[in-house]
C-alpha cells in the first residue's frame, strides 16, 4: 500500500475539518518530524500562540496560516540542499539516539529518523527515504537486505552488540527467576 506524502495528507485532512487538520498536524509534528509548537513558529512567522490556539482548537486556520504552515512543512520535510541519512527504527530505539547530526570525516551529516512497527512499516519507510533524498540508510538486520534490494543508495545495518549481551542476561535472569 502506498503511503500518502505528509503535506498532502494534511491538506486532506484540512478539506474535511479543523478536528482532523488539527489531528494531522500535531501528529505529523509529533511522530514524523519531531518538532515543537516554538520550532514551527520561528519557522514559519506565526505566532506561537496562534498555533497553540489552532492545535488546542480555540481558532481555526485561515487560509493564510494554513499556506504558511504547508509552506513551512515542506521545508522540514524536503531539504533539498542538504545530505541526510535516513534511520529506520522502532520509537524506542530512536528515543535513545542523542545525535540528530553526525560529524563522518569532518563533514556534518544529518540524521533524519522514521519511526516504523513492522517491517512492512520499515520497508516503506525506506523506499520513502530514498525518495526524499536520503543518501544512505541505516536500518536493523532483520530488514535490512530486504531494503538493500530495493533502493538504490548504500544500506548499513544496526549491529547492538552490547545490547545483544544484555538482552541474553537479562533473559537469563528472568528464566532462574
Amino acid at each position: 500500500m502506498a503511503q500518502i506524502d505528509p503535506i498532502d495528507r494534511l491538506m486532506r485532512a484540512a478539506l474535511i475539518s479543523d478536528e482532523m487538520f488539527v489531528e494531522t498536524l500535531s501528529n505529523l509534528m509529533k511522530h514524523d518530524l519531531r518538532i515543537s509548537v516554538r520550532e514551527l513558529a520561528e519557522k514559519s512567522g506565526i505566532s506561537p500562540s496562534s498555533l497553540y490556539k489552532l492545535l488546542h482548537g480555540r481558532r481555526s486556520p485561515n487560509l493564510s496560516t494554513l499556506r504558511e504552515i504547508i509552506r513551512t512543512l515542506r521545508q522540514f520535510y524536503h531539504v533539498a540542499d542538504e545530505d541526510f541519512i535516513g534511520l529506520i527504527a522502532a520509537r524506542a530505539v530512536l528515543e535513545i539516539v542523542e545525535e540528530r547530526v553526525a560529524d563522518v570525516g569532518g563533514r556534518r551529516m544529518r540524521v533524519r529518523e522514521y519511526p516504523v512497527h513492522t517491517m512492512e512499516d520499515a520497508i516503506v519507510a525506506a523506499v520513502r527515504a530514498e525518495r526524499e533524498g536520503a543518501i544512505a540508510i541505516v536500518c536493523a538486520p532483520i530488514v535490512s537486505s530486504i531494503i538493500e534490494q530495493l533502493v538504490h543508495v548504500p544500506v548499513a545495518t544496526i549491529i547492538p552488540r552490547e545490547s545483544v549481551q544484555r538482552a541474553i542476561e537479562l533473559a537469563a535472569r528472568k528464566a532462574w527467576v
